[in-house]
């Protein structure tokens, strides 16, 4: 056990499925959940409880989609929070966050309800991506930001730029733009995305990181005060995240994803896009049905290949 704990380093990977929910899920520990939300939205809003809710969502109709969430929590001024960690490319990964956003509007307002009564919450979805998320220029709109890796989005005239609807937002992280060194730190988010990429393979708290917002990671990340059963499902979580890594590189370097991508970009016929399309549908189909056959679970498989649950369990 221990030259298995030696070779899984010395703090638990924020970055798996077990390491986000360890860190970010746990009543005990929500002030971590806290502290990173309040980073990102740097004063525009002030955190100061949380109250975890289900994750699950089942639709309305037997034919709806059940979705799953990674984190969904209530803040203390009854604004609704969704928190993703997606560790794998997913080309329609902003449609599933509207979806998710969407989903749990609708469910603000009780069936049934007379009047003119609208009134919503705030609903907020975050996420931290593994990946670009506009690579290829999928988006066709050159980001000139200092702050690349950061999408703080929100309802707005496009016109006169001004926030349209201030009670809806999207803020994103892709960590593979994050490339800032100790020094270069300048914020508390800074510093947490640093904390994110780097804390699987650092031995101490460095001083550059504010101890009374990260003592508490370090505190109770140390892979060896994990239980038995802690240590076996991070393990797994760990093993999971690398296979399904492994898998899709194996996949994009077969060329057929980029093959796709470019061949969209150039600007195909209707025709044959759709057929690409039939394409991608089938690689997504192969390569869950080889997830499947690893033994990663059903739902982190669903999330990864943007396909349903039903069609992955199908296979």
């Amino acid at each position: 056990m221990a030259k298995s704990k030696k070779h899984l380093g010395k703090y638990v990977d924020p970055r798996t499925d077990f390491g986000w929910k360890f860190y970010f899920g746990r009543e005990d520990n929500k002030i971590l959940l806290i502290e990173f939300l309040n980073s990102l939205f740097h004063g525009e809003k002030i955190i100061s409880d949380l109250r975890y809710k289900p994750v699950e969502q089942d639709g309305d109709y037997e034919e709806m989609r059940r979705v799953v969430f990674d984190l969904h929590c209530i803040g203390s001024d009854g604004e609704v929070f969704i928190i993703e960690m997606q560790q794998l490319f997913q080309e329609f990964f902003k449609d599933r966050a509207v979806y998710y956003t969407s989903r749990l509007i609708n469910k603000q307002l009780a069936r049934g309800k007379k009047g003119s009564d609208y009134y919503l919450p705030e609903v907020y979805f975050i996420g931290i991506l593994e990946f670009d998320m506009d690579r290829n220029g999928s988006s066709g709109i050159s980001r000139v930001t200092e702050r690349p890796y950061f999408y703080d989005v929100a309802l707005c005239d496009k016109l006169t730029k001004e926030i349209f609807y201030d009670k809806l937002g999207y803020k994103m992280i892709s960590l593979p733009l994050f490339n800032k060194q100790p020094e270069e730190l300048k914020t508390v988010m800074d510093q947490w995305l640093y904390l994110l990429k780097h804390l699987s393979t650092m031995d101490r708290l460095p001083s550059f990181l504010d101890k009374r917002i990260f003592g508490l990671i370090f505190e109770i990340g140390e892979i060896g005060k994990l239980t038995e059963e802690e240590l076996m499902s991070y393990e797994a979580s760990l093993k999971h995240k690398r296979d399904a890594e492994s898998v899709f590189n194996t996949a994009m370097k077969s060329g057929e994803a980029l093959g796709h991508a470019k061949g969209l970009a150039e600007g195909l016929a209707e025709g044959k896009a759709k057929g690409l399309a039939e394409g991608e549908r089938k690689k997504a189909l192969e390569t869950a049905k080889a997830f499947k056959e690893m033994g990663l679970p059903i739902a982190d498989i669903a999330k990864g290949t943007g396909l349903s649950v039903e069609e992955v369990e199908k296979l």
